[in-house]
């Protein structure tokens, strides 16, 4: 028996290929002809090991290379000519895709019938119910690995029926309609599943190896033999005459007592890094002592590392296992660890690491499981010239492309929703046949002239009616005024946009759909949109869509809901590669593709908890339990993988390994991998290797920064007296006095806030609907002692609403909310009927002000009510909440106080004789217990109303003198609001966040 193993801190291939050169490995092979090294032949798991391994050969001075394979083999060279030669042909593969649609349809039936629904607390969504047969699918494929079946998972029903609860009953018995039901499909489409044929593969080779090898030499690398076909093959390359297996990173330093403890499942071994080292020479019927180390020497790194990662029960012996001061500083040499922030400093840190590294002219691996942070690390690369791609590539929905096809299913969904539109005629791959400028500009048009500041209808018909408008000039106050020359381009992008829709608007007017007809829309609007560009990713969704193309009719029907999530689960599996030529010296690679590998430098990414290693999920179909109860491996078991690509990665010269304390949003811990390095190392080692990786943190948090911070300045423009104001309304007064600033950014700059785009009407629309319904109703002068006064009411709200006609359902709520407040409003109004002489409702008026120059003060009231004692009343009807009584106090609050000042100087327009104001009333219009209930203004100690009135009337023309006659400085938020929590209008304008930061927010400001 010849195997051999080697350790971590040793590079694998390199030692491989020294191993060979130096005959080691060739068991007594003759190497003296010249032609030796082409009769030797090397198995190896990846294509990339197989490329490293041909370059150290030819390192060495070999240009005639050994015959390297790949486990599996090139079915499509090698499949033929093996032993016996009249083995049947293999059945073609059913894809993924195809199996994922057509167990669809089984779970789809199954989540609908009587069982199926008391498994689930509420009916799964068809995106769902494809994610669960793509669950299912790997179920299939884990019973093809460890060579189960459902006959396996149908023993343990009665075991399950003794102790689970009527779920785990229900799953089993549809199990075992599925299981039986997908290999009679298979067996009647003349296919089978890539897993099966993966080991019918491996087996045939293992029978054919002493046939086609006899006495050469046959050396199989690098593999842990987790498959149980590959672990045969293992087998029969070890029992050649000169065959031989290495292993990738095996504890030679194993008693033969911890090698059992790996195989007793009462410890729980299956998340140990040894553990599928373990199980793969017990089924070899070998032992600890059979296999020899290849690595020369000892290193202390790689003690460390097999130290921490023990078994839980063996941690009890780390006080004895402890490395000595000497061996923890030759282990820490070269090792650093990065603790960042957030996931963005991570990548930024990481990045810079590898810039460095390659400026030194060393080689670079990064290798993480995320593929999110891969592409962070990616485009923090790019800032400094460096092109790296992802090796496991982008997932298809994530690409180019697939953002293209989201929006365009987005767009179809909402009917042309505005956000959505945008979204679309913004992305750069969006043609329609014309140039990306043309499609800009008339983007811009459309954005200004029809979906700012406006509301259109659903669907391109309405946005063809606000068209028609915006160039009639009938459109209240659009953002760009759209001249006739605009009518016939825009209008033809919204002929394309409809022609390109219009089989996905059909599928969605239909009651059930399928999977290939979304697809086949879908990809139908792409092409037309698309025309003309080039994106990442178009030819593996032109390859995607023939495939949903050759499945037409499989897969359950649903109704067209949630279309987006059915889109992520079809596309599952589908990748992205890039088909450039990158530089060599650097990659991206996922734990599958940077097994073997051993660049200078190392760097190891996302070592956070359930990152690395992923959670131990069994998935919905069987619980821990149930797959060992069937023989299958557990979760952990992809535990102890993801720990063996740990403790081999680890054993490389330099490395880095990095974890951020956030994740998204959530709060994030560092890998238990690492976790149990740094227990076992020590809190001061730990501290050195956090110590190293500052650095690049500390270079990370100072690339965008600056040297010197200064505090941002409060901005106080300071324009000529002449380009201000000469006239204000009542309610900018109280902006003058707060922020003179938003005045000057008004008056001044000329400059209007966009509406938000795609705008849905809010509590302050409503409001102002309601005021206009009230209003109505005292300029129409209605009785509101009429018996019918509330009818009346409703027929006006009915009238008002009408304008919200492109969201009726929302209009039609509203409407019946509306019917409470009218009742309170009536009541209101009928209480105080003895009181009122006359009502007058948004009423207009001017005041002249003859200051250093003549001033316009301009308003509207809500409501003026003249009183049977010859004085006034003014209402403020608000539906957010009346000012406080500190602010009323305060002189903080001038509007009313204005208004009564203009009716006192008979200003107001209408029959509204001039007169005292004896009460201002603010009136809150709504739902809640404080709806109509009258709260009167309560004027400073010392003043009545009128007096208050006098009193404002002079600071507000000192305000206006001071800041709109003189060239004085117009500062932002002189007087904040306090407590406010929205946004003003021109907030951003003034960088309101730069210098309140610094001020200490806004209350202090």
């Amino acid at each position: 028996m010849t195997l051999f193993s080697i350790a971590p801190h040793a590079r694998f291939i390199a030692t491989l290929a020294d191993r060979v050169i130096d005959g080691t490995l060739l068991g007594g092979a003759d190497q003296t002809q010249p032609f030796w090294l082409t009769d030797v032949t090397i198995v190896l798991p990846t294509r990339r090991a197989k490329l490293a391994l041909a370059d150290e050969f030819a390192r060495r001075g070999h240009g005639l290379l050994p015959d390297i394979r790949s486990f599996g083999g090139e079915v499509e060279d090698e499949e033929p000519f093996l032993p016996p030669f009249d083995a049947p042909t293999p059945l073609p593969a059913a894809s993924g895709l195809e199996r994922r649609l057509v167990l669809s349809s089984l779970v789809d039936q199954w989540a609908n019938s009587a069982a199926g629904q008391r498994a689930f607390s509420s009916p799964p969504t068809a995106g769902e119910i494809l994610s669960m047969a793509e669950s299912l699918g790997l179920l299939i494929d884990d019973l093809h690995t460890e060579e189960r079946g459902a006959a396996e998972i149908r023993a343990i029903v009665p075991e399950i029926e003794a102790n689970l609860g009527e779920y785990w009953q229900q799953t089993l018995t549809f199990l075992d309609i599925a299981l039986t039901y997908w290999p009679v499909r298979l067996e009647a489409k003349g296919q089978a599943d890539t897993a099966a044929l993966r080991g019918q593969r491996l087996d045939r080779q293992a029978k054919a190896a002493p046939l086609v090898y006899g006495d050469r030499p046959v050396i199989a690398a690098g593999s842990t033999g987790s498959i149980a076909a590959t672990a045969r093959l293992l087998k029969a390359i070890n029992d050649l005459p000169r065959g031989a297996v290495v292993l990738p990173g095996l504890d030679c330093t194993m008693s033969a007592n911890d090698h059992a403890a790996l195989l007793d499942d009462s410890n729980n071994p299956h998340g140990h890094p040894q553990f599928g080292l373990a199980r793969l020479l017990r089924s070899m019927g070998a032992a600890i002592s059979d296999v020899t180390e290849l690595a020369p020497g000892d290193h202390p790194r790689t003690t460390l590392v097999h130290r921490a990662l023990a078994l839980t029960k063996d941690t009890a012996r780390w006080s004895t296992q402890r490395l000595t001061t000497a061996q923890l500083d030759q282990a820490s040499e070269n090792l650093s660890v990065i603790r960042a922030r957030t996931e963005d400093e991570e990548a930024r840190a990481v990045a810079l690491a590898a810039r460095q590294a390659l400026s030194e002219s060393k080689t670079v691996g990064i290798v993480t499981p995320d593929r999110n942070l891969a592409r962070r690390i990616a485009a923090e690369l790019r800032r400094f010239d460096v092109d790296v791609d992802d090796a496991a590539g982008v997932p298809l929905f994530q690409s180019g492309a697939g953002r293209l096809l989201r929006q365009i299913l987005a767009l179809a969904t909402t009917n042309c929703a505005a956000v959505d539109l945008m979204a679309l005629l913004r992305n750069r791959a969006t043609r329609f046949g014309q140039s990306r400028a043309a499609i800009s500009s008339l983007a811009d048009a459309i954005e200004l002239g029809l979906l700012r500041g406006q509301r259109a209808n659903p669907g391109l018909a309405g946005l063809r009616q606000l068209l028609a408008a915006n160039i009639a000039g009938t459109t209240t106050h659009p953002a760009r005024q759209l001249s006739e020359g605009d009518r016939a381009p825009i209008t033809a992008l919204f002929d394309q946009i409809e022609a390109a829709l219009a089989p996905l608007f059909a599928l969605l007017a239909e009651k059930t759909i399928r999977a290939s007809a979304l697809a086949s829309s879908l990809c139908t609007a792409f092409d037309a949109v698309a025309d003309g560009a080039d994106i990442p990713g178009r030819l593996e969704l032109g390859d995607w869509a023939r495939q949903m193309a050759d499945l037409s009719g499989e897969g359950h029907t649903f109704r067209p809901r949630q279309l987006d999530g059915v889109l992520t689960a079809l596309m599952l599996g589908a990748q992205v590669r890039t088909h450039e030529e990158r530089r060599s010296d650097i990659a991206i690679w996922g734990q599958l593709e940077a097994r073997l590998q051993n660049p200078d430098l190392l760097i190891l990414a996302a070592l956070n908890e359930d990152k690395w290693p992923e959670p131990a999920d069994p998935g919905p179909w069987l619980s821990r339990g149930m797959r060992l109860a069937a023989g299958l491996n557990p979760p952990e078991r992809r535990q102890g993988l993801a720990a063996h690509d740990f403790a081999q990665a680890l054993g490389n010269a330099e490395v880095i390994i990095a974890y951020a304390d956030r994740v998204g949003a959530s709060p994030a811990i560092a890998s238990r991998l690492l976790q149990r390095l740094t227990a076992f190392a020590g809190t001061e080692t730990a501290a050195i290797w956090e110590q190293r990786g500052a650095t690049w943190l500390e270079q990370a948090r100072r690339l965008d920064a600056v040297e010197e911070t200064k505090s941002a300045p409060r901005p106080a423009p300071n324009p000529p007296a002449s380009t201000r104001p000469r006239a204000l309304s009542v309610t900018e007064i109280e902006t003058l006095m707060r922020s003179p600033y938003d005045i000057y950014a008004k008056h001044v700059l000329k400059l209007r806030p966009l509406d938000p785009l795609g705008e849905s009407p809010d509590a302050r629309e409503r409001g102002t609907i309601i005021h206009d319904i009230f209003a109505q109703f005292v300029q129409d002068r209605c009785d509101v002692m009429a018996p019918d006064a509330i009818d009346t009411l409703m027929a006006i709200a009915a009238d008002k609403f009408s304008g919200l006609d492109a969201i009726g359902e929302r209009r039609d709520i509203w409407l019946r909310r509306f019917h409470t407040a009218a009742t309170q409003f009536l009541d209101f109004e009928r209480a105080r009927e003895p009181l009122v002489a006359r009502r007058h409702a948004e009423i207009d008026g001017e005041l002249k002000l003859h200051l250093s120059e003549p001033f316009t003060l301009r308003g509207r009231a809500d409501r003026i009510d003249a009183l049977n004692d010859g004085t006034l009343e003014i209402i403020d009807f608000k539906t957010g909440s009346p000012p406080s009584k500190g602010a009323m106090q305060a002189f903080e609050v001038p509007q009313l106080l204005l208004e009564a000042q203009m009716a006192n100087a008979g200003t107001l327009k209408g029959d509204i004789a001039p007169a005292a104001t004896s009460a201002l009333t603010y009136i809150k219009v709504g739902l809640g217990p404080d709806a109509f209930t009258a709260r009167p203004f309560v004027p400073a100690d010392g003043f009545d109303i009128m007096a208050a009135a006098d009193e404002i009337t002079a600071r507000m023309q000192r305000h206006v003198e001071f800041f709109l006659l003189r060239d004085t400085p117009m500062p932002a938020r002189l007087l904040p609001l306090p407590g406010q929590r929205f946004a003003g209008a021109y907030d951003h304008l003034s960088r309101l966040a730069e210098w309140t930061a610094v001020d200490g927010g806004e209350d202090a400001s």
